[in-house]
């Protein structure tokens, strides 16, 4: 009985503290009587922001800005002693280290001779070939371009000894019997189609009739690039005309979207020859392009070279048609 006692007067003890402590807490806390009893509710606090919509305006805006920054500065030189980055305007010496003075730029005609020169120098060949280089701009108006094209130019003095062959199809004997007399190779119709799939025939161009088109078909990915199309002049009704193109033409493409490389003559060829082939071709590649003040030079940059020699820059400005230049004079 003692030890109930003793037990129960421990539990009395300390409920008793308990208690004296709540009391002296709740003398302690004060009282707001301004504010409702109602639980107040936390609200939820937002911890990223909103990404704003750009309007089309300022997006317009943003891609000028990044397109003023892809732009290269062009320092101008013209008023310095000597060129941005470089040791002087002209070597002094004929031995000299090419990347320490600016690139020299050559007429035409003066490119031309200096080629004849270095193959006297350098006892080379008379009758390598002379190419040419361009890089175009293809950029059109509104964000269009011009397509890569091929094309075939009858040069005023054709370099090659022998003559194109060309492959006609057609199934008209009229027709086949006129591609005949003037100069055609090989003429036939639908029963070409296996042997040329075959590898057993062969040309250099291969020239149609309309009605043949829907039947060659089959020959597409084999021809590729050679394929009649109207475009190159290789599909028509007068077939003496595009054989007089085609037998002794010059052909020539668009490589990597933007670049031209062809051959234009040979060395041993009379200077004034060299420049007409050169000015002719010239002319058919600005008619894949009609020029206006916006669009700027159509030749961003010419190199014209020999088989042995260096290759030598010229102005492009040297390669623009009389009449193309007409036509920016008058702009």
């Amino acid at each position: 009985m003692n030890t109930v006692t003793q037990n129960m007067a421990t539990c009395s003890r300390a409920v008793w503290r308990v208690v004296s402590g709540c009391q002296r807490l709740s003398a302690v806390r004060p009282v707001y009587s301004d504010l409702s009893s109602t639980p107040l509710h936390t609200i939820p606090g937002r911890t990223f922001a909103v990404a704003r919509t750009k309007t089309k305006g300022k997006k317009k805006e943003e891609e000028e800005e990044k397109k003023e920054v892809k732009k290269q500065h062009v320092i101008d030189d013209s008023n310095r002693h000597k060129p941005f980055g470089k040791t002087a305007w002209a070597p002094v010496d004929d031995v000299y280290i090419l990347r320490y003075y600016p690139r020299k730029v050559h007429h035409v005609g003066d490119a031309v001779e200096l080629l004849k020169a270095y193959r006297a120098l350098d006892f080379t060949p008379t009758q390598q070939q002379v190419y040419i280089d361009l890089r175009l701009d293809m950029k059109l108006e509104k964000k269009k371009k011009v397509d890569p094209f091929v094309s075939t130019v009858h040069l005023p003095h054709p370099f090659k000894k022998e003559m194109n062959k060309v492959l006609v199809f057609t199934e008209d004997a009229k027709q086949a019997e006129v591609a005949q007399e003037n100069g055609a190779v090989i003429v036939g119709g639908t029963e070409l189609i296996q042997q040329i799939l075959d590898d057993e025939i062969s040309a250099d161009f291969y020239i149609a009739v309309p009605e043949m088109l829907p039947k060659l078909v089959p020959l597409k990915n084999k021809l590729r690039k050679k394929f009649p199309k109207s475009k190159r002049g290789s599909v028509g009704i007068n077939i003496r005309k595009m054989l007089e193109l085609f037998k002794i033409g010059h052909e020539y493409m668009v490589e990597d979207n933007c670049f031209v490389r062809t051959q234009i003559a040979t060395l041993d060829m009379p200077s004034e020859h060299i420049l007409e082939n050169l000015h002719t071709i010239m002319a058919d590649v600005y008619s894949h392009r009609q020029q206006t003040a916006n669009l700027g030079p159509f030749i961003e940059r010419a190199i014209i070279s020999s088989q042995t020699s260096e290759g030598l820059w010229i102005k492009p400005e040297d390669l623009v048609p009389k009449t193309e230049k007409k036509e920016e004079e008058e702009l």
